[in-house]
């Protein structure tokens, strides 16, 4: 794995990976920087035939992310899992403080969830006047109404609450949530990858609902690794110089 700015990975052995957000000062939002990170650092461990299992925390315990930075605002969609990159791999969120906005909807998009009695859930672009979409996939992973209580009332929901609806699969102590994540992963980095892998498929592709706006950003993922290839910019190259192109597939 390359160095990132504001993103750390760590190998913890045995397959398992800890990604930690590391903007702490700025309440671990994702700007454009921290999302392109981890889009790539989920790509590479995708394609890491030793990696098995990845674990997804912050920096800190006050904030696992105050969502989108609106100062410097990401196409949030490339740090989403299934969307803005695909793996088969588990991957688990520990969680603790706020996750608001664009974070929920990461956090959302993980395969299991591990919250601290601290985090709390907010999704406030009712509010702010925005939104991209893909937070009604919400309702697919909880109860409706409860699903709707944040998306449209903004209202606040505790990590004891969310625990009750299945949102979260265990709430931990402040402090002790990435440590229980990472004993879950050691628990599934010793299963059948293989079987994971298909199961997590058949869950993502065939069970979970999908919104328009999750398969319009799949779409642009998908456009967007056309125009950022070599074969694109030989194209254009070959072109203007007026020859004939020699791509490579890349």
């Amino acid at each position: 794995m390359p160095d990132y700015q504001c993103l750390l990975v760590e190998d913890k052995g045995d397959g398992v990976v800890l990604f930690t957000i590391n903007r702490p000062q700025k309440k671990n939002a994702l700007n454009a920087t921290v999302v392109r990170e981890l889009q790539d650092a989920f790509i590479r461990f995708d394609a890491d035939p030793d990696t098995r299992v990845a674990v997804l925390t912050a920096a800190g315990n006050d904030a696992f992310s105050a969502g989108a930075d609106l100062h410097e605002f990401p196409e949030l969609w490339r740090c989403i899992p299934t969307v803005g990159f695909q793996t088969d791999k588990p991957i688990i969120g520990a969680l603790s403080g706020w996750c608001i906005g664009g974070a929920l909807v990461l956090a959302m998009m993980t395969d299991l969830l591990v919250a601290s009695e601290s985090t709390k859930f907010n999704y406030p672009e009712a509010k702010v006047g925005f939104t991209g979409g893909i937070i009604a996939g919400l309702a697919g992973r909880m109860p409706h109404h409860a699903a709707m209580d944040l998306i449209l009332l903004c209202r606040t929901l505790e990590a004891r609450r969310a625990y009750d609806l299945g949102f979260v699969n265990e709430v931990t102590p402040v402090g002790e949530q990435v440590n229980v994540a990472l004993q879950m992963a050691g628990e599934l980095a010793r299963m059948s990858p293989m079987v994971l892998a298909t199961l997590k498929r058949f869950v993502n592709n065939e069970v979970l609902p999908k919104g328009p706006s999750e398969q319009m950003a799949r779409t642009l993922r998908q456009l967007k690794s056309l125009e950022e290839s070599a074969d694109y910019r030989e194209g254009m190259t070959a072109f203007k110089e007026k020859r004939q192109p020699v791509y490579t597939g890349k």
